[in-house]
């Protein structure tokens, strides 16, 4: 595969660089996972888009009056999370699957480099599985907490989420006490009297 050349991201000839990565989903992932890995990959997408979204967000923010330092964290957001995502997020789930074709395919030649390359497939597997697990979990916590999105536009048009003692007793409830309770407050021998 080291072979073919490099197609991602597709750049303009004008720009001087050139793409970092090969990707070509008919000829590296196994057909029967080609829809899912698809699925995954506009969804990164559709995150790109809403870091882009977000930016012109802030920016009409700024031209109303709003804070400069937003435009400015939307810009790095943009810029720096788009690629991050991509190598940190999509790539380890595209090798994964890329990974079990490789590794399965070269059994003819070879079962002991098979064997190897079956590491970092299972890896990059467990890697993608986890990640799922845990967005699954923190999907968890916001359900048992009592959070939904019709929770959520009530807070919003009744205003009780800018309410600090509202979010203090939610917090409380969600939290527990922090300090242990006393029936009594303990009393101590007075100077001189300790043994």
């Amino acid at each position: 595969m080291s072979e073919k050349e490099n197609n991602f991201p597709p750049l303009p000839r004008f720009i001087p660089l050139k793409p970092c990565f090969y990707q070509n989903f008919s000829d590296e992932i196994p057909v029967e996972h080609q829809v899912l890995v698809k699925r995954i990959y506009r969804l990164w997408m559709f995150y790109c888009a809403t870091l882009g979204v977000n930016l012109i967000a802030c920016l009409a923010w700024l031209i109303a009056g709003g804070p400069a330092s937003n435009f400015g964290l939307a810009i790095v957001w943009l810029l720096l999370f788009t690629p991050c995502s991509y190598v940190c997020w999509f790539r380890p789930v595209y090798k994964a699957f890329r990974g079990w074709l490789s590794a399965v395919g070269f059994f003819q030649t070879s079962v002991g480099a098979s064997v190897v390359m079956l590491l970092p497939a299972i890896m990059f597997s467990v890697s993608a599985a986890m990640m799922a697990i845990a967005i699954m979990k923190v999907h968890r916590i916001y359900r048992g907490a009592g959070g939904s999105f019709q929770k959520a536009q009530t807070e919003w048009s009744t205003g009780t989420w800018r309410n600090p003692p509202s979010r203090e007793a939610q917090y409380n409830n969600f939290s527990g006490s922090s300090l242990p309770e006393y029936p009594t407050v303990p009393s101590y021998p007075g100077s001189g009297q300790w043994p």
